[in-house]
């Protein structure tokens, strides 16, 4: 099983992700070829090397048939202005410090993804708008290899979802002014063609920075996060890292919330492959973000059968008793191991000393996460001490996939085994919302589902 870890500590946007993989090894060729088997606009891509605070990255251009000026270059203002179907979010023109290679001086009707250093001037060329089910309906007919369809179908609904939440309308009847447009459909489904072609299997991240300051749309200024990037973050764990602009864009955000299984530091595994994607200007941190490939059958640890290395990995298990605990201690505590990266956390009622009842608190750590976790229980709960062991454990190989049900989308999250399919589970959140919004029962609901899977096999 290969893995990609995305090393967002600056931020992240949808063109440097896809420069980071080719830098990293995608054939920039594949790519392009796969994407000019879509019914878009003709465009063409191109990256070139340059320079981050003495770091050598790859930046994305895209230029548009008919538009002499390359997309995801620098200087150029985006007027957003709001529509009929209220989608305001990214009706906004915008002064972003983490400029994504745009450098045409003129005015579009729709919102990149990008963060930009947006000046006004130049002659106005427009892309216009497209419905999420315009898009989706786009992929479902696509001749694209599964994983692609499945990977760019699961992050367009998920960027519509977010756009519907935020503006309460149905989210087949949002039109994405962003992800409508042309550089920011060949930025999302290239990043799923690039995964494809390195054959990545799994992704973490680290915690994500968003900026600070504000961004100006139709409906007034807002603080940054945008609405939809800060919808498309929930559940990820944003980093303390503070500069001025949006450092993590929508799309960049739906690669996170989607995409990243976990989230944390560099795995406890040998890289085989690193590439670096660069945004425009050259700010004092630098505008990079990179991607690191680890390959899991050249990190058998020796003595055990390698038939099984591809799902088997160390972790360490920390635990503590307590019986002077509140339930609200105990509650922060899981709260603040999980969004520092535990793999899990959960509690057993124990009888301990005296007779008294007592909580044991179990942890599962990566390798290299087990001091800092460790800290955070001896911190945030009343125990006197922390006891700490290794172990293996052998995990299914997984994926996401979108399923289609009379209800609306659903993801399910698959394990194989060697291969071989073992369980399909709906995500909880998936189910919840379809409850809610068909005023079903969660076993009602995921009788549904279950039904649309067996439907599909």
């Amino acid at each position: 099983m290969t893995t990609l870890h995305i090393d967002c500590t600056f931020g992240i946007a949808g063109d440097m992700l896809l420069a980071a993989l080719i830098d990293l090894g995608a054939d920039q060729a594949f790519i392009d070829r796969e994407l000019r088997r879509l019914p878009i606009d003709d465009f063409r891509l191109s990256s070139e090397r340059v320079e981050r605070c003495g770091i050598s990255a790859r930046r994305l251009s895209i230029q548009l048939d008919g538009d002499p000026s390359p997309h995801h270059q620098p200087h150029h203002e985006h007027h957003h202005s709001g529509h009929h179907h209220g989608h305001g979010n990214h009706d906004h023109n915008h002064d972003h410090d983490h400029d994504h290679d745009h450098d045409h001086d003129h005015d579009h009707d729709h919102d990149h993804d990008h963060d930009h250093d947006h000046h006004q001037g130049g002659a106005a060329h427009h892309h216009p708008h497209r419905p999420a089910g315009e898009i989706l309906d786009m992929l479902a007919h696509a001749t694209l290899p599964d994983r692609v369809r499945i990977r760019a179908t699961a992050l367009f609904t998920a960027i519509a979802e977010a756009e519907g939440r935020i503006h309460g309308i149905d989210p087949k009847d949002v039109h994405l002014h962003e992800v409508g447009a042309m550089d920011s459909i060949i930025d999302i489904i290239g990043v799923c063609l690039a995964l494809e072609n390195l054959g990545v299997d799994h992704i973490t991240a680290c915690p994500v920075p968003v900026g600070h300051g504000v961004v100006s749309m139709a409906h007034g200024r807002f603080p940054i996060p945008a609405p939809a990037a800060l919808e498309l973050l929930k559940g990820v764990p944003l980093s303390d890292f503070d500069a001025p602009g949006e450092l993590t864009t929508p799309t960049g955000a739906a690669f996170l919330g989607v995409l990243v299984s976990r989230f944390g530091t560099l795995p406890a595994q040998a890289p085989t492959q690193i590439g670096y994607g660069a945004g425009h200007r050259n700010p004092a941190h630098p505008n990079v973000l990179r991607t690191v490939l680890f390959d899991h059958a050249t990190d058998a640890p020796s003595g055990h059968d390698n038939d099984q290395t591809s799902t088997r990995e160390q972790i360490t298990v920390l635990s503590c008793q307590v019986d002077d605990a509140t339930g609200e201690q105990l509650g922060h505590a899981l709260t603040l191991l999980m969004d520092a990266g535990a793999l899990d956390v959960f509690h057993t009622p124990v009888t301990m000393k005296k007779s008294r009842p007592g909580v044991l608190v179990t942890v599962l750590a990566r390798m290299e996460d087990a001091d800092r976790l460790e800290g955070l229980l001896l911190i945030h709960t009343p125990t006197f001490g922390v006891r700490r062991q290794t172990c293996q454990r052998r995990i299914l190989e997984r994926h996401i996939e979108t399923l289609t049900t009379p209800l609306g989308e659903v993801r399910i999250k698959v394990g194989l085994l060697e291969g071989t399919v073992l369980r399909q589970t709906p995500e909880y959140e998936d189910l919840r919302r379809l409850a809610l919004a068909h005023d079903l029962s969660l076993s009602q609901t995921l009788e549904h589902v279950q039904a649309a899977l067996r439907a599909s096999d």
